[in-house]
């Protein structure tokens, strides 16, 4: 047979995609001429659901349930035909037979398609293969797919093609849904966490014309009816620490922020931030706080705190190690940056060991750096490193004892940064100054520098308790916790390059 009759063959054999849209068009437009219109129907009591049913099967044994969702499957057999409803728990056989649904609607069954939206009622019975059923009295079609979905054993597995259409990702993928279920149930159980702290969650701009409280270039936008250009905030820090200056004394907020910059499996230019502050502590109580609110969350959501990330086994429930920066370099490279006390020191290292740096650079941007390249790909079970260098921490108190380092955490779990926390800046003047640093970093180049804000100077100089804040990644916690590899995988419509037309 030549390549060409093969290739008619084939054509010969696959339905043709337009006329299968085609007949499902016209099966619409039959039900509508019948007066069967099922965008007409406008709702639909449903009793309880699929996982319900099967998980109380004792309770609903022999009762009348009414259950609602898509149909996945349809196995015609003469008089008597099964098909598989899903809705939002998972999915049940119902058990469809002539002689209970009657003729008419035995028929209006049979022309039902895969994907239509369906509400079943009837009777909750076992099968003689022992599967748990519905035993169908009444069928009611309640909306129409005019759309052919995936292939169901394969389903969707384009990952670009499920993240443009997470609705049918979330059809197709029983595995997805149960992740942003269980991402909905995270932030739940943080605001319940917080709640019972005393915490009061508020609401701060969107909208900004000095995007601060964090090193990243912000979108910008222009605002018509005050002809003002803004920008899109990049972080919640600076209005959350005016209210505490307000003296609501435990704020926090969960929203999105917004960063101009790359795309991969761990950044997305838009994003969950939840920031938290509390008057009258420091990094030491925000310590204690993220140590047990993970395990606390962990322990509510997951079950368990022992949970499994890529091939590691994460221990959220035993004491989070705590050491240094400098320490944390010392132990996984063996430099030592309390033995190299100059700019010029540390750069003459960075050369030797390769590290790159910009001439605008001090010793604190090249411990930093240090840092990055050498120890953070060790650091997967949680561990907090603390006491970072001055020059990369512009809104955090000094310590008292080493004034160019900072009381500064940060909680990495499998070699990610998870949570970035302070004990913050209260000095006006101190704060002034290191404004001047960030626009000094600023006409230097740096296009992730702070600049001045001078209301939210004003609010230090009104006077600001001493205070611990902390800003958490949500989408990384949430990663974390359903074992997902990239954050557009806990993201429900992650930022794609739009399709060429």
């Amino acid at each position: 047979m030549g390549e060409q009759q093969k290739q008619q063959k084939n054509q010969n054999q696959e339905p043709d995609l337009n006329q299968l849209l085609k007949v499902r068009r016209e099966k619409l437009t039959e039900l509508q001429t019948a007066g069967r219109d099922p965008f007409q129907i406008t709702k639909y009591d449903v009793t309880v659901h699929s996982a319900d049913v099967k998980e109380c099967y004792a309770q609903w044994e022999g009762k009348k349930v009414s259950v609602a969702g898509r149909m996945m499957s349809k196995r015609v057999m003469g008089k008597a035909s099964f098909c598989n409803i899903q809705d939002l728990k998972g999915n049940i056989q119902c058990y469809v037979a002539r002689d209970d649904l009657g003729e008419d609607s035995y028929k209006a069954f049979k022309k039902m398609d895969i994907g239509d939206i369906i509400g079943v009622e009837g009777i909750v019975f076992t099968t003689k293969m022992g599967e748990i059923s519905i035993h169908v009295n009444t069928m009611t079609l309640l909306s129409k797919s005019l759309q052919i979905l995936p292939e169901k054993y394969h389903g969707l597995t384009n990952t670009d093609m499920r993240y443009r259409q997470r609705y049918t990702d979330l059809i197709m993928n029983e595995d997805v849904k149960k992740t942003f279920v269980m991402r909905s149930k995270i932030i739940s159980s943080i605001r319940r966490y917080l709640d019972d702290l005393g915490f009061l969650e508020v609401e701060t701009p969107m909208l900004v014309s000095n995007a601060g409280g964090a090193a990243a270039r912000p979108f910008e936008t222009h605002y018509n009816a005050l002809d003002e250009d803004v920008k899109l905030r990049i972080s919640l820090e600076l209005y959350l620490k005016r209210l505490i200056v307000g003296g609501m004394e435990r704020v926090y907020e969960i929203g999105r922020v917004f960063r101009n910059e790359g795309l991969d499996t761990r950044h997305n230019p838009e994003f969950t931030l939840m920031e938290l502050y509390q008057a009258y502590t420091d990094y030491n109580g925000m310590m204690d706080l993220t140590e047990n609110m993970f395990r606390h969350v962990a322990q509510e959501v997951c079950g368990t705190t022992c949970v499994p990330y890529a091939e590691a086994m994460i221990d959220l429930g035993k004491p989070f190690e705590r050491l240094t920066m400098i320490d944390a370099i010392k132990k996984y490279s063996g430099i030592d940056f309390d033995e190299i006390r100059t700019t010029e020191e540390a750069k003459k290292l960075a050369d030797e060991k390769e590290v790159h740096y910009e001439a605008r650079h001090e010793r604190g941007d090249i411990i930093n750096l240090f840092f990055e390249e050498f120890v953070e790909e060790h650091l997967i079970q949680p561990t907090f490193i603390m006491d970072h260098p001055v020059e990369v921490s512009p809104l955090t108190k000094r310590k008292p004892d080493k004034p160019e380092l900072v009381e500064r955490f940060e909680l990495f779990i499998y070699g990610r940064e998870m949570c970035n926390a302070y004990s913050e800046l209260n000095d006006p003047i101190d704060q002034r100054e290191r404004f001047k640093a960030q626009e000094a970093a600023l006409a230097a180049g740096d296009e992730e520098a702070n600049t001045t804000d001078e209301d939210f100077l004003n609010a230090l100089e009104i006077g600001m308790p001493p205070t611990g804040g902390i800003g958490y990644g949500i989408d990384r916690l949430v990663m974390l916790l359903t074992n997902s590899p990239a954050i557009r995988d806990v993201l429900l419509f992650p930022t794609m390059k739009s399709l060429e037309k």
